[in-house]
């Protein structure tokens, strides 16, 4: 058995432990938790600081590593995917280096695993030997044009078929957003999914989102037909984007909306009644890097919202980081307390990804990794600005 203490060990499912010790087997299972005095023999090794389990990446785009700084901060959410569409391509071999190190970099600071959107095959060969439990979520969009549906299922059936699921990695096909999936595509990825799946989407980035299906027409309209494609078919409901993606989805699944930037709460209150199986990823950094603007998390706090943590992409962040991304919503909106944080970033987002009963807390039986921070922990009132997590198991 091994040891490991910390002035504080925080399990999250439980309160912090003073000098508190986490006892695991060689693959890190853990067998015990308790205090120094528990173990007054044990080899134990220290760290300063405080010790917590592994986090959650719930929202992460791997396979666009390679393009770190391709795209300027502050462009707005329609700009930036044009310039995804024009610039991912890049040579395999390249693409590949990148993917390889922020795996290990997401690894060594501490994220247990991820929930990958995946347009591509390329990622597929680095999670089946990471030790990250990787959720793909194959993302499929086809741009709201009907003709376009059986072409696009097409494509994605074979890039589905080469995502891992061994190495405890799980995948799920997923719409890409409101405004670039037909209820025909809806349709097809509900049946394609087992119940036990979890569904991610792209929700509410940009006030544009919303314009669109309210009045119709506006930025995404000239989007649209910048690719060559027409919106004249598209009947606006008069309603918020997200009362659409409802309508669509099934609430027996697990479904993570993804950025919530414009969510409002009557948008929170919808989706609520509408499941108790929704959770909801907020990426901070990316939010800031593309939009330029946060999500008001007072609202989400208010509804009791099963929130969880992402990075997006190291396109529209400076690193991926969780606990960086702590540190941002620390930064801009401190009145989140950081006990909902540290759960948003570790029990809510491993039952997000149906990892719960491995990952996400300290518990006896659960093997979740285990993370320091070196700070001085004073429960809310603990500075992080200057704290780095890395792992210890």
């Amino acid at each position: 058995m091994r040891y490991y203490s910390a002035d504080y060990v925080l399990p999250i499912s439980s309160e912090p432990i003073k000098d508190g010790v986490v006892v695991t087997d060689e693959a890190g299972k853990i067998i015990k938790l308790g205090t120094k005095a528990d173990f007054p023999s044990a080899d134990i090794q220290y760290s300063k600081g405080i010790l917590l389990p592994g986090f959650i990446n719930t929202h992460c785009h791997l396979e666009l590593s390679h393009m770190q700084g391709v795209c300027s901060t502050g462009t707005k959410l329609i700009p930036f995917i044009s310039n995804v569409i024009k610039l991912r391509e890049y040579e395999p071999a390249v693409i590949q280096e990148h993917i390889q190190i922020q795996d290990a970099k997401m690894w060594n600071s501490g994220i247990q695993a991820v929930g990958d959107i995946s347009n591509t095959a390329d990622t597929a060969a680095n999670k089946e030997k990471s030790k990250i439990a990787y959720y793909t979520f194959v993302e499929m969009f086809d741009m709201m044009q009907p003709a376009m549906t059986e072409q696009t299922i097409a494509n994605y059936r074979q890039v589905y078929a080469d995502q891992s699921t061994g190495n405890g990695n799980r995948k799920s096909l997923v719409p890409h957003a409101s405004y670039s999936v037909t209820p025909q595509l809806f349709e097809f990825i509900n049946k394609a999914n087992e119940d036990s799946a979890t569904l991610s989407i792209h929700n509410s980035e940009t006030a544009a989102e919303n314009f669109m299906f309210r009045h119709g027409g506006g930025d995404f309209k000239k989007f649209f037909k910048s690719l060559g494609m027409s919106l004249d078919h598209f009947r606006p409901t008069s309603t918020n984007a997200i009362n659409y993606v409802l309508k669509h989805l099934q609430p027996k699944k697990k479904n993570l909306f993804v950025h919530n930037t414009m969510t409002t709460t009557e948008d929170i209150k919808s989706a609520e009644k509408w499941s108790d199986a929704v959770y909801w990823a907020t990426c901070p950094n990316a939010n800031l890097y593309i939009e330029n603007r946060l999500p008001n998390y007072q609202l989400f706090l208010d509804a009791n919202a099963k929130m969880t943590l992402g990075t997006d992409s190291l396109m529209s962040n400076w690193q991926l980081d969780i606990w960086e991304e702590i540190k941002t919503i620390k930064k801009f909106q401190s009145y989140v307390p950081l006990k909902d944080l540290l759960q948003w970033a570790t029990l809510n987002g491993a039952a997000a990804l149906g990892y719960g009963r491995a990952m996400g807390s300290l518990e006896v039986g659960k093997q979740p990794g285990l993370v320091q921070v070196e700070l001085e922990w004073a429960g809310e009132e603990t500075s992080i600005f200057n704290s780095v997590a890395r792992r210890v198991v």
